[in-house]
């Protein structure tokens, strides 16, 4: 069913953390082989944001080109998490942590309390299937598991669409970064 606004100025906004190029394919790559096909409607991601006012793209785009003039920061994959119906890795980086505390305190009175708690953040891999499949997943993860630097390559902005896809509204490269979406 297609929006009302195709311009994506009612949908609200997600925002994410991407990954460099390699770390990207490792993490779609099992996101594409563990989650459910018809429900992998978006690409592996690191959420910061869940569900921002669509009125605030303009000055989170402009948040965003300012953050990513810096370095990116420095990100550690740190373990596999079994959430239940699914399974994601840990991501630790104090650096990102900042970069959502300093939009946080932004956009004080505009977050959900989602958005309002402190992050966990991850990279989900598989979701919304039976707790023995999640924790067949999870074991066999962890079996090979090792801690893994990622890298950070930029920030994305998304409307968040009917049905759980998202569509691009705005991105940006930390400095000396490439990205692959």
């Amino acid at each position: 069913m297609p929006l009302a606004d195709p311009s994506g100025a009612g949908a609200p906004i997600i925002l994410t953390a991407l990954m460099g190029a390699e770390d990207f394919a490792w993490a779609d790559g099992l996101r594409r082989a563990h989650f459910p096909a018809g429900r992998n409607v978006v690409p592996a991601h690191i959420t910061l944001f869940h569900h921002l006012p669509p009125s605030l793209l303009p000055e989170l785009a402009a948040r965003m080109k300012h953050i990513c003039a810096a370095p990116p920061p420095l990100a550690i994959v740190n373990g596999v998490l079994l959430l239940g119906r699914g399974v994601a890795f840990d991501v630790r980086s104090d650096g990102l942590l900042e970069i959502w505390h300093e939009l946080a305190d932004a956009f004080t009175g505009l977050l959900t309390p989602q958005d309002q708690a402190h992050p966990r953040f991850h990279i989900t891999v598989q979701n919304k299937v039976e707790p023995s499949a999640a924790r067949a997943l999870a074991d066999s993860l962890k079996a090979d598991f090792r801690t893994r630097p990622l890298k950070i390559a930029g920030l994305a902005a998304w409307h968040y669409r009917e049905g759980g896809s998202w569509d691009l509204a705005k991105k940006a490269s930390f400095r000396s970064a490439r990205i692959l979406i």
